[in-house]
């Protein structure tokens, strides 16, 4: 295997940057994220594992990064396919959020998207990075265990529930 190809950064004081750089923590990520609704207007929730990127034991609303050339939707529709075997249909942009961790030194540009479950049958397959799945009504979502992101996307989700845009 060869090396990484380094690149230039700075040409007044050259220095070789490497391909090995993290998305969220050397520089922005973007992650996308997907509030799935099932036929009965319940939503599924996954609880981040031991060896989550970040705010790991928290419950999210799903998703993942979104690889380079690649769009925001079909990320989502690929992350859901790989993490949990199933398939959704992306409906609407909900919110973006400023996903910021100083205290893990990580900074993510998360957009959500209003989603609705297809076909498949939900499962972890993923489990390091996921320990725990399930699909809540609005009631029950335990809100103070849901990481920093979701937590703003529920709450724009209420105000659009409401007819608040």
């Amino acid at each position: 295997m060869m090396p990484p190809v380094p690149f230039l950064l700075d040409t007044i004081n050259p220095t070789s940057y490497y391909f090995a750089m993290k998305k969220g923590i050397d520089y922005i990520g973007v992650g996308v994220g997907a509030i799935i609704f099932n036929k009965e207007g319940a939503v599924f929730l996954a609880k981040r594992g031991a060896e989550a990127r970040n705010e790991r034991h928290k419950w999210e609303f799903p998703g993942g990064s979104v690889e380079f050339g690649e769009t925001l939707e079909n990320a989502l529709v690929r992350e859901i396919r790989e993490e949990y075997g199933f398939v959704i249909d992306v409906l609407q942009l909900l919110d973006v959020v400023n996903h910021i961790l100083p205290e893990e030194k990580q900074h993510w540009v998360s957009p959500s998207y209003l989603c609705r479950y297809k076909n498949g049958k939900p499962r972890i397959q993923e489990p390091h990075k996921c320990e725990e799945i399930g699909w809540f009504t609005l009631g029950s979502i335990p809100v103070k265990e849901l990481t920093s992101a979701s937590r703003k996307s529920l709450h724009s989700l209420e105000r659009y529930l409401k007819g608040n845009d």
